[in-house]
């Protein structure tokens, strides 16, 4: 299994809160928020790494070598339009069953290993995606799950289910023959392309994971930092 990294993003708002590093190494209880999804890759056992970054970035690639030199990486440096358009820029170096992550997300390393080992059975499924009941997101993701744990509901429709995606997921290549027709839609978010999945009867299969933090606001560092200090507690 390959690992791809979404992290292209300007990160906007910790930028006009007085961030200036690009958002891949805002500090997050002393550790750089992209360090958070290095660490669970290792502790899965993953290996190969392909990770976007934006073309205004700089520093990420020295880091990411230097903190984590038992990772093989392949960086794609471009500035994309939007998350779903920087995983379809991963493409071509996802030809096997990958797990994709946005760099976002807060959360013990342990997690992303539990959630691998949980996906083993699913092998079949065109995606598995992670879901947390932590639920403090301007426009979270909702999702309903059958007692099988196949999606039976994503998006507005699922609202209430108690159920919000982790920010990160299991993906078969398969997915990609969908580029063409997720672009024709002029999709501008990974979410929308997740939809498009799902409306095409897709297999998808959500999982619940321990509680995850998403880093989007200023306010969610001191969430995050918390979080971290409590030993990942829930």
């Amino acid at each position: 299994m390959k690992a791809a990294i979404i992290a292209a993003g300007w990160g906007e708002r910790l930028r006009a809160a007085g961030f200036s590093q690009p958002k891949p190494l805002v500090p997050v209880a002393g550790k750089a928020l992209i360090d958070y999804a290095l660490a669970g890759v290792v502790a899965a056992g993953v290996r190969d790494v392909a990770c976007v970054v934006n073309e205004q970035s700089d520093g990420i690639e020295a880091h990411c070598h230097r903190q984590w030199p038992e990772l093989q990486f392949r960086f794609v440096r471009r500035t994309t339009p939007s998350s779903m358009e920087s995983l379809f820029t991963l493409s071509p170096l996802l030809d096997e069953r990958f797990v994709l992550l946005t760099v976002d997300g807060v959360f013990a390393p342990s997690t992303l290993r539990t959630f691998l080992v949980s996906t083993d059975c699913r092998t079949a499924a065109d995606g598995i995606l992670a879901l947390t009941t932590f639920v403090d997101d301007e426009k979270p993701l909702w999702a309903r799950v059958a007692p099988d744990g196949h999606i039976t509901a994503l998006g507005p429709s699922a609202h209430g289910s108690g159920l919000v995606t982790a920010g990160f997921y299991v993906f078969n290549p398969t997915i990609f023959s969908e580029i063409s027709a997720a672009r024709r839609a002029d999709f501008g978010a990974l979410r929308q392309f997740l939809g498009h999945l799902f409306d095409r009867r897709y297999t998808l299969y959500g999982k619940r994971v321990a509680k995850t933090v998403d880093v989007d606001r200023p306010q969610d560092i001191g969430v995050a930092e918390a979080f971290v200090r409590s030993g990942f507690k829930q």
